[in-house]
């Protein structure tokens, strides 16, 4: 994979152009995407619902597609990167995990095979990529294992338990998310967490302007995300190990103060 792209704004109409120029064959796919962006926005001001609606879409069409990835291969590459990583920086078969934005279980259904029965609890905001979901579960073989997967409405996670959760995982969450829903989610996670329990996310980055192309990819600092972490109380990182794996996202572990 390619050095990450950490300076240019994406969604400046220079760069636009340009990409257009450099990459004809994906203008129809953008320009179907500009189309549906216009009219979900006129029908879903809120950005959740917004999303949702842009996920029940995607997943219509490709459930692997909509979760970021373009073949079952991918998706396969991209589960286990996420789950041998987390594997590699401490998650246990005791631990309780709970991972945020779920989608199809690309990297769940390897957590959910690791972690010991009733362990794995799964939340995101689109029903209809938990239909997929299930589909996983059962293609896997992994009914026994008792996993709990749960749509919801925002990140608020006001119906957990407090301190349960010794795993917090949101992989691809961020990177679709604006800045009061990243701040609501990092609001409320250190309620949920163990004392010694943690939280990693990944985000896109960017070194210069922040910005967003079709209210779907949102490109931060990570100075911008430690402090809104810190904000709350929690403690901060990120994580450069990650970067020296083939994606494109960046990743921050957040836990509370020691």
């Amino acid at each position: 994979m390619p050095a990450k792209n950490l300076t240019t704004n994406r969604a400046a109409l220079g760069h636009r152009l340009r990409y257009a120029l450099h990459h004809p064959e994906r203008v129809p796919r953008h320009l179907a995407r500009t189309a549906r962006d216009l009219w979900l926005r006129r029908r879903h001001r809120d950005h959740v619902s917004y999303y949702r609606a842009v996920m029940r879409s995607d997943t219509r069409a490709d459930p692997d597609a909509a979760v970021g990835s373009a073949n079952r291969e991918r998706w396969l590459a991209l589960g286990a990167m996420q789950f041998d990583y987390l594997v590699g920086h401490g998650l246990r078969p005791e631990h309780r995990m709970l991972e945020i934005g779920c989608g199809n279980l690309r990297a769940g259904w390897r957590f959910i095979r690791h972690l010991e029965p009733g362990h794995y609890y799964g939340i995101d905001i689109s029903p209809d990529i938990l239909f997929a979901a299930q589909d996983t579960v059962v293609q896997m073989g992994l009914q026994d294992r008792l996993p709990t997967l749960t749509p919801v409405r925002d990140l608020s996670l006001a119906f957990l338990p407090d301190a349960h959760f010794d795993v917090v995982h949101a992989h691809s969450v961020f990177s679709h998310s604006p800045l009061p829903v990243i701040d609501q989610c990092l609001a409320h996670v250190g309620r949920v967490l163990t004392p010694g329990g943690w939280f990693d996310f990944t985000f896109d980055r960017t070194e210069r302007e922040e910005h967003q192309v079709l209210r779907e990819d949102f490109y931060y600092r990570t100075e911008t995300l430690l402090a809104l972490a810190e904000k709350h109380g929690l403690r901060a990182r990120f994580m450069a190990d990650w970067e020296r794996l083939p994606h494109g996202q960046s990743k921050i572990r957040v836990s509370h103060p020691e």
